[in-house]
């Protein structure tokens, strides 16, 4: 079985947002960069995804300059890096297609936002035959408005939320130590 580490969205645009400083993980850099270190280590494949939104203005435009791997992400030049539009790393990149050409058929998954394009990334890979290992440790959130109640959820309960909804659904949950172990079966 062939695996890959996929990194989502570990990018300056997230840093020059207004709620950075409520981020879940301010050392995600370094929880990833070992689990990149674990994956090259073990053999694996690294692939890095960055979001981007051109013409919107946003942090996400190509044009500010910020839709760039935070400082201290260093892919290697033979680690392909895909740019998508849409949540999950599939539907606008050629993701897919890189991994099945690579002969990938299981996807540990880290990056930003645990519930957001991590998550959605994660749940499509599942949908797509991939064998699915999360990583929260190496991913990063916010606390989340509800934009009809003004309820908020705390980074903390999103967190939970997901591992609730993948663990065993969609993904394997694991931590940056044993995300490329492979279970034994029953």
């Amino acid at each position: 079985m062939s695996t890959a580490l996929i990194v989502i969205d570990v990018q300056e645009s997230f840093q020059h947002r207004p709620n950075w400083s409520n981020v879940s993980n301010p050392a995600i850099v370094d929880d990833v960069n070992r689990l990149v270190a674990a994956a090259r280590d073990g053999g694996h494949r690294v692939f890095w995804v960055l979001h981007n939104e051109p013409g919107t203005g946003t942090v996400f435009d190509p044009e500010t300059g910020w839709v760039r791997f935070m400082d201290g992400m260093e892919p290697r030049p033979d680690e392909p890096v895909v740019r998508k539009s849409s949540h999950n790393a599939f539907t606008t990149s050629n993701l897919g297609q890189q991994l099945t050409e690579a002969g990938v058929t299981r996807v540990v998954i880290a990056g930003i936002q645990t519930e957001g394009c991590a998550e959605t990334t994660a749940r499509v890979a599942s949908d797509m035959g991939y064998e699915v290992v999360f990583v929260t440790e190496a991913t990063a959130t916010f606390p989340i408005t509800r934009r009809d109640t003004g309820a908020v959820l705390e980074a903390a309960a999103v967190i939970e939320r997901t591992e609730f909804v993948l663990s065993g659904r969609f993904a394997r949950i694991a931590t940056i130590d044993d995300a490329f172990e492979v279970p034994a079966t029953v």
